[in-house]
Protein backbone atom coordinates (compact mmCIF):
# COMPACT_ATOMS: atom_id res chain seq x y z
CA UNK A 1 0.00 0.00 0.00
CA UNK A 2 1.29 3.60 -1.33
CA UNK A 3 2.22 6.15 1.38
CA UNK A 4 -0.45 8.85 0.46
CA UNK A 5 0.59 11.90 2.10
CA UNK A 6 -1.94 14.25 4.01
CA UNK A 7 -3.71 17.16 3.24
CA UNK A 8 -1.79 18.81 5.81
CA UNK A 9 1.86 17.50 4.08
CA UNK A 10 0.55 17.88 0.94
CA UNK A 11 0.23 21.82 1.18
CA UNK A 12 3.41 22.05 2.81
CA UNK A 13 4.94 20.17 0.13
CA UNK A 14 4.11 23.04 -1.84
CA UNK A 15 5.27 25.76 0.35
CA UNK A 16 8.45 24.29 0.51
CA UNK A 17 9.01 23.58 -2.97
CA UNK A 18 8.20 27.68 -3.45
CA UNK A 19 4.43 27.24 -4.72
CA UNK A 20 2.64 30.78 -4.67
CA UNK A 21 -0.07 31.58 -2.71
CA UNK A 22 -2.32 31.58 -5.86
CA UNK A 23 -1.04 28.17 -6.99
CA UNK A 24 -1.74 26.79 -3.68
CA UNK A 25 -5.41 28.61 -3.64
CA UNK A 26 -5.98 26.79 -7.00
CA UNK A 27 -4.44 23.72 -5.62
CA UNK A 28 -7.14 23.73 -3.29
CA UNK A 29 -10.05 24.27 -5.02
CA UNK A 30 -8.73 21.60 -7.84
CA UNK A 31 -8.74 19.33 -4.37
CA UNK A 32 -12.50 20.36 -4.26
CA UNK A 33 -14.00 19.98 -6.78
CA UNK A 34 -12.41 16.32 -7.40
CA UNK A 35 -13.24 15.06 -4.26
CA UNK A 36 -16.87 15.70 -4.95
CA UNK A 37 -16.06 14.27 -8.20
CA UNK A 38 -14.35 10.70 -6.23
CA UNK A 39 -16.82 10.45 -3.63
CA UNK A 40 -19.92 10.31 -6.82
CA UNK A 41 -17.02 7.89 -8.17
CA UNK A 42 -16.21 5.70 -5.88
CA UNK A 43 -12.54 6.50 -6.33
CA UNK A 44 -9.90 6.73 -4.12
CA UNK A 45 -10.42 9.50 -2.08
CA UNK A 46 -7.06 10.16 -0.77
CA UNK A 47 -5.61 9.89 -3.40
CA UNK A 48 -7.38 12.28 -5.16
CA UNK A 49 -7.47 14.66 -2.78
CA UNK A 50 -3.39 14.34 -2.31
CA UNK A 51 -3.47 14.36 -6.09
CA UNK A 52 -5.31 17.06 -6.71
CA UNK A 53 -3.45 19.37 -4.33
CA UNK A 54 0.16 18.32 -5.68
CA UNK A 55 -1.02 18.07 -9.21
CA UNK A 56 0.46 21.51 -10.17
CA UNK A 57 3.64 21.50 -8.06
CA UNK A 58 5.70 22.10 -10.79
CA UNK A 59 4.67 25.38 -11.17
CA UNK A 60 7.03 26.21 -8.86
CA UNK A 61 9.79 25.86 -11.75
CA UNK A 62 7.50 26.89 -14.80
CA UNK A 63 4.34 28.12 -15.60
CA UNK A 64 4.41 26.46 -18.88
CA UNK A 65 3.13 22.99 -20.23
CA UNK A 66 6.57 21.56 -18.76
CA UNK A 67 4.93 22.09 -15.46
CA UNK A 68 3.71 18.64 -15.65
CA UNK A 69 7.18 17.21 -16.20
CA UNK A 70 9.39 19.36 -13.54
CA UNK A 71 6.46 18.17 -10.83
CA UNK A 72 6.54 14.44 -11.39
CA UNK A 73 10.19 15.19 -11.73
CA UNK A 74 10.02 17.11 -7.93
CA UNK A 75 7.66 13.93 -6.78
CA UNK A 76 9.92 11.43 -7.97
CA UNK A 77 13.02 12.78 -6.14
CA UNK A 78 11.09 13.33 -2.87
CA UNK A 79 10.14 9.43 -3.23
CA UNK A 80 6.37 10.18 -3.15
CA UNK A 81 4.14 7.40 -4.45
CA UNK A 82 4.46 6.63 -8.03
CA UNK A 83 -0.01 7.14 -8.13
CA UNK A 84 0.74 10.96 -7.23
CA UNK A 85 3.74 11.29 -10.08
CA UNK A 86 1.30 9.88 -12.60
CA UNK A 87 -1.65 12.04 -11.42
CA UNK A 88 1.08 15.33 -11.54
CA UNK A 89 2.56 14.10 -14.85
CA UNK A 90 -0.68 13.27 -16.76
CA UNK A 91 -3.63 16.29 -15.44
CA UNK A 92 -2.61 18.39 -18.28
CA UNK A 93 -4.43 18.93 -21.61
CA UNK A 94 -7.22 16.39 -20.70
CA UNK A 95 -4.75 13.80 -21.67
CA UNK A 96 -2.07 14.22 -23.94
CA UNK A 97 -0.84 11.51 -26.79
CA UNK A 98 2.77 11.19 -27.73
CA UNK A 99 2.17 12.19 -31.06
CA UNK A 100 0.79 15.35 -30.03
CA UNK A 101 3.34 15.92 -26.86
CA UNK A 102 6.56 16.43 -29.00
CA UNK A 103 4.39 19.46 -31.06
CA UNK A 104 3.86 21.07 -27.59
CA UNK A 105 7.37 20.39 -26.30
CA UNK A 106 6.90 17.65 -24.23
CA UNK A 107 9.09 13.99 -23.93
CA UNK A 108 7.07 11.47 -26.88
CA UNK A 109 5.62 9.78 -24.51
CA UNK A 110 1.67 9.71 -23.71
CA UNK A 111 0.14 11.93 -21.20
CA UNK A 112 -3.05 10.72 -21.05
CA UNK A 113 -4.53 9.77 -17.69
CA UNK A 114 -5.15 5.92 -17.55
CA UNK A 115 -6.95 5.41 -13.74
CA UNK A 116 -10.02 7.00 -12.50
CA UNK A 117 -8.48 8.99 -9.85
CA UNK A 118 -6.10 10.50 -12.46
CA UNK A 119 -8.90 11.04 -14.76
CA UNK A 120 -10.77 12.91 -11.75
CA UNK A 121 -7.58 15.26 -11.15
CA UNK A 122 -7.42 16.23 -14.93
CA UNK A 123 -10.44 16.76 -15.28
CA UNK A 124 -11.69 18.63 -12.09
CA UNK A 125 -8.14 21.29 -12.84
CA UNK A 126 -9.97 22.29 -16.12
CA UNK A 127 -13.27 22.78 -14.15
CA UNK A 128 -10.57 25.52 -12.00
CA UNK A 129 -9.85 28.47 -13.75
CA UNK A 130 -7.53 30.06 -10.70
CA UNK A 131 -9.45 29.41 -7.78
CA UNK A 132 -13.07 29.43 -8.71
CA UNK A 133 -15.09 26.42 -10.08
CA UNK A 134 -16.38 26.75 -13.53
CA UNK A 135 -18.57 25.25 -15.79
CA UNK A 136 -16.38 22.61 -18.27
CA UNK A 137 -17.68 24.18 -21.11
CA UNK A 138 -16.28 27.49 -20.21
CA UNK A 139 -12.82 25.81 -20.65
CA UNK A 140 -14.05 24.00 -23.51
CA UNK A 141 -14.60 27.37 -25.21
CA UNK A 142 -11.62 29.12 -24.29
CA UNK A 143 -9.61 26.09 -26.06
CA UNK A 144 -11.83 25.97 -29.21
CA UNK A 145 -11.44 30.07 -29.17
CA UNK A 146 -7.80 29.28 -29.21
CA UNK A 147 -8.03 26.58 -31.98
CA UNK A 148 -7.45 23.80 -30.24
CA UNK A 149 -9.52 21.88 -31.29
CA UNK A 150 -8.00 17.90 -30.34
CA UNK A 151 -7.55 19.18 -26.57
CA UNK A 152 -11.64 20.04 -26.85
CA UNK A 153 -12.58 16.65 -28.76
CA UNK A 154 -10.27 15.49 -25.21
CA UNK A 155 -12.05 17.57 -22.80
CA UNK A 156 -15.58 16.51 -24.05
CA UNK A 157 -14.86 12.80 -23.69
CA UNK A 158 -13.40 12.92 -20.48
CA UNK A 159 -16.12 14.95 -19.10
CA UNK A 160 -18.71 12.80 -20.67
CA UNK A 161 -16.97 9.56 -19.51
CA UNK A 162 -16.97 10.91 -15.79
CA UNK A 163 -20.44 12.21 -15.85
CA UNK A 164 -21.72 8.79 -17.08
CA UNK A 165 -19.28 7.16 -13.71
CA UNK A 166 -21.17 9.41 -11.66
CA UNK A 167 -24.51 9.10 -12.40
CA UNK A 168 -24.80 12.86 -13.16
CA UNK A 169 -23.11 16.07 -15.09
CA UNK A 170 -20.05 16.57 -13.65
CA UNK A 171 -20.88 20.20 -13.27
CA UNK A 172 -23.89 19.60 -10.98
CA UNK A 173 -21.62 18.40 -8.25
Amino acid sequence: MEDIPSPDTCIKILIENGCSEKVIRHCLAVRDVAVKIAKKANADVRLVEAGALLHDIGRSKTHGILHATEGAKIAEKMRLPDSIIKIIERHIGAGIPAKDAVKLGLPEKDFVPMTLEEKIVCHADSMVENDRQQRFERELERVLLEGHTDYAMRLIKLHKELSDIIGIDVNLI
